[in-house]
């Protein structure tokens, strides 16, 4: 549960910190404001992303399942700076399917908490391991890092890409390939 009242009493102090005027006008509301949005850009530390894909359809169909291009926001916890960019989702499950928008909430939760691209990656391969139980998972996560562009080395347009196999995607080259292709829209 985010504690909005010492949040901002914590920006407040970063205000003061920097040397500026807490109350001059633009800044007033400032503390309050950081405290709303902080709600919202951690809300998925108290979320269980297994929980999103407890409902399913037994549908018999076995061949890979892609989700690709969800986009997704997060806070490196380094700096608590954004990264952003787009998660490919693919499965292959045991009969059992479950919605696309069920994927795009799992990324939604993992990617709502403190974060390092890396993590975030393995966060969702595992849900989707241990909720669906599929004979295969890949996650491809490709992300820009506002650490890396605005303070830094300071190079925008650079990109992260982050990959996690499970089951057949990791066994079976012919399969990650055809997903990789899929996703590439090669």
């Amino acid at each position: 549960m985010v504690d909005e009242r010492k949040i901002e009493q914590a920006v407040l102090s970063i205000i003061e910190a920097i040397g500026e005027d807490p109350k001059r006008e633009g800044l007033v509301g400032t503390p309050r404001r950081i405290a709303e949005m902080y709600t919202e850009l951690f809300m998925g530390i108290d979320a269980d992303p297994r929980e999103e894909l407890m409902v399913g359809f037994e549908e018999g169909h076995h061949e890979m399942v892609i989700l690709k291009d969800i986009p997704f926001y997060s806070m490196c916890e380094h700096h608590l700076l954004p990264f952003y960019g787009l998660v490919h989702i693919g499965y292959i499950p045991k009969g059992r399917v479950v919605g696309a928008s069920k994927l795009a909430r799992v990324v939604e939760i993992l990617s709502k908490r403190p974060q390092i691209q890396e993590r975030l990656t393995t966060q969702i391969a595992e849900t989707i391991v241990e909720a669906l139980d599929p004979d295969g998972v890949a996650v491809v996560i490709q992300a820009e890092h506002m650490c890396m562009t605005i303070r830094g080395v300071k190079k925008p347009g650079a990109n992260i890409v982050t990959s996690a196999t499970r089951g057949l995607f990791r066994t079976k080259a012919a399969t990650r390939s055809e997903f990789l292709s899929l996703v590439q829209g090669k």
